[in-house]
Formats: C-alpha cells, sequence, structure tokens
C-alpha cells in the first residue's frame, strides 16, 4: 500500500518514566478513527529511542515496545510525550545521545506533535525555535528560561503551527489529538471519536482556568508583610490596603481610596504597589474580582448577576468580559465545568 491510499502512520515516541495516560490518548483518538467505509485511518504505533524492549512508567506499570527509533523514519507524524526522568523534561536540560539520536531519524515533512512537557524535547532539539508552543503552566517559567528563542503561550491548551504542534498539561493532549482529527478528517470524524471517547468535542478556553490562585493565600502573606514591616520599621507597604480591598471586592473602589488607606500619595501608592506585586492596583483589583468569582461560581447557586455584584463587577455584562479575557470561558461555561455541588 502507498503513502497516498495506507493509514496514516503515527509513531508515539516514550522513554523511562512516561505517563501511561499520555501514551494511551494517541492510540485511543487516532487508534478508533474510520472512514465512511469503517476503515482504519490512522496506523499507530509505540516507539523507543533505546530500541525494542520493556520500558517502566512513571508507575509501576511496565510496557512491552516492539519498535525502537527506527520507526520515526517511517512516521507520518509523531507524538512526544513527557517523561519523569533525566532529560529536557527532567531533571536534565539537555537531550541525551540516544533521544537525540533517534529524533535525527525522523523524515523531513513529518508532522511533530507533543504531549504536556514533551515540549521540552522538541524545544531541546531546536524543532520549536521562533515557532509557538505550549507546556504544562506549571513548567512554563523554566521553559522560558531554558528556550527564550520559542514563542511560549502558557494560558492555551494547544498551538498549532501546521506541521508542529504541542498541548497542554497530560490531558489536553486530548484535545490536540481531536484538533488535529478535525484538521485531517473534518468534524463529523472527530465528533464520533470524541462520543465514543465520551469526551467534549472541543473544550473552550485554555489553561488559565486551571491554576489556582487562593486570595485567602495571598491575604495572609500580605499580612506577615504589613506586620514584619511594622516590626522592622522598613518603608511603609501596601500590604495594608491589599487586604483591605480583599474585604471590600464588591465595593466599588478607587485608587484614591486604597492609596488614603495606606496614607500614601496616590504616586507613590501606585509605583509601590507595582514593586510589590508586579501589576498595577487595577489589574491586581480586577484579578482578585475574577478569582472571587471563580469561587462563587463553582461553590454557590447564585445567578451570575449576583455573582457580578459580589465580586464587585457591577452587571453580568461586565463580568462576562473580564471572566473571558482572564480564563478564557464564559461564567456559565465555567461554572458548568467546575461547579461543586452543596
Amino acid at each position: 500500500m502507498n503513502r497516498s491510499t495506507r493509514p496514516h502512520r503515527v509513531a508515539v515516541l516514550i522513554r523511562t518514566g512516561f505517563i501511561p495516560f499520555e501514551l494511551g490518548i494517541p492510540h485511543r483518538i487516532f487508534g478508533i478513527a474510520r472512514d465512511a467505509e469503517h476503515r482504519p485511518l490512522y496506523e499507530v504505533v509505540t516507539c523507543t529511542p533505546g530500541g525494542p524492549g520493556l520500558v517502566r512508567s512513571d508507575s509501576d506499570v511496565l510496557v512491552q515496545v516492539e519498535h525502537g527509533p527506527e520507526a520515526l523514519e517511517t512516521a507520518d507524524t509523531v507524538v512526544v510525550t513527557a517523561s519523569h526522568t533525566p532529560g529536557p523534561d527532567g531533571a536534565e536540560e539537555e537531550l541525551t545521545p540516544e533521544l537525540a539520536a533517534a529524533l535525527a531519524r525522523i523524515r523531513p515533512g513529518a508532522r511533530l506533535m507533543s504531549i504536556c512537557t514533551g515540549a521540552f524535547v522538541l524545544a531541546a532539539a531546536g524543532l520549536l525555535d521562533g515557532r509557538p508552543a505550549t507546556t504544562h503552566w506549571l513548567e512554563s517559567d523554566r521553559f522560558r528560561q531554558l528556550y527564550p528563542r520559542v514563542a511560549l503561550d502558557p494560558d492555551v491548551l494547544y498551538t498549532d503551527d501546521g506541521d508542529v504542534l504541542t498541548s497542554a498539561g497530560v490531558a489536553s493532549g486530548v484535545d490536540l489529538c481531536l484538533h488535529v482529527l478535525r484538521r485531517d478528517h473534518g468534524a463529523a470524524v472527530a465528533q464520533e471519536v470524541a462520543r465514543r471517547t465520551v469526551v467534549p468535542p472541543h473544550r473552550d478556553g485554555g489553561q488559565a482556568q486551571y491554576i489556582r490562585r487562593p486570595v485567602s493565600i495571598e491575604r495572609v502573606f500580605e499580612r506577615e508583610a504589613e506586620r514584619a514591616d511594622a516590626a522592622g520599621g522598613r518603608v511603609a507597604s501596601t500590604a495594608a490596603a491589599r487586604s483591605w480591598a480583599l474585604d471590600r471586592l464588591d465595593e466599588p473602589l478607587t485608587l484614591s481610596d486604597l492609596a488614603r488607606h495606606a496614607a500614601m500619595s496616590v504616586r507613590t501608592f501606585t509605583r509601590r504597589f507595582r514593586d510589590e506585586t508586579g501589576e498595577s492596583p487595577a489589574q491586581w483589583l480586577t484579578r482578585q474580582r475574577v478569582e472571587h468569582a471563580r469561587t462563587l461560581l463553582e461553590t454557590t447557586e447564585l445567578p451570575v448577576e449576583q455573582v457580578a455584584r459580589r465580586c464587585g463587577f457591577g452587571t453580568a455584562q461586565s463580568l462576562r468580559a473580564h471572566v473571558q479575557a482572564v480564563l478564557g470561558v464564559t461564567p456559565s461555561a465555567y461554572r458548568r465545568t467546575f461547579h461543586r455541588a452543596a
């Protein structure tokens, strides 16, 4: 069977310390895709840089891999998964010689994909230079430090730059594979696979909605900082004003209100606030209100209009605009995903 008529060949590259769930994603999503005559659209194989044999995962699961790096030479798509062992996405920063040699066997024109911190491998090989990419939000700072030439976007679930695609943390590999399926064969095929897998064919938003920044924790640290400043006689902090504001998010707070509570001029308060938080007072206040809205959407049945008033946004329209801008989804969509019944 020639390349134009045989199923698209996908090679999933795993290493010691791989995550079993990530290995299963491309096998499940691509493996069950069928055309109108129920013929397989993809052939999915697993390979490892070290050659055939047992490969230990990050748990007590061992997998017998039948293919070595030679499988990469005939792959139309190569999927690189994460690994919790030394290497670019583990404790070390460089590609091992074995992994570098394996990647060198990928044929020109093959499509490259990564799941989670598998993006570190592609970046270490120079395959993401100048391209958009994403990875797990917990590793985004380290990724930026190691690979400043990559256009990292830590907020999205996946990136698509044509022949190079990356996904965020773990389960977003499902989103990426379904996206590729839609791109290759249309929405109907992707929807059927999603239906059989019992996952949404498309998830709204990005990683921002999964990052928890507890307001209460921030308040604790700020109050500790306030006490330390008072005891040590250091330069006045904006911590007291921030703690005061957190108890009054439902009120129409102004910059003058915050500065007055801190006993500073507006100019001094604004400068010191940015030095201490890295944000302007308006940015910080909006973020705290969005965080409070998340808590109310998750834990209450309050209508969106009441959530908006309790968070200080005033109207449901304002709440929707701010939540959409920060989290990438509407308040209603966020509630459907994260609401916890009392």
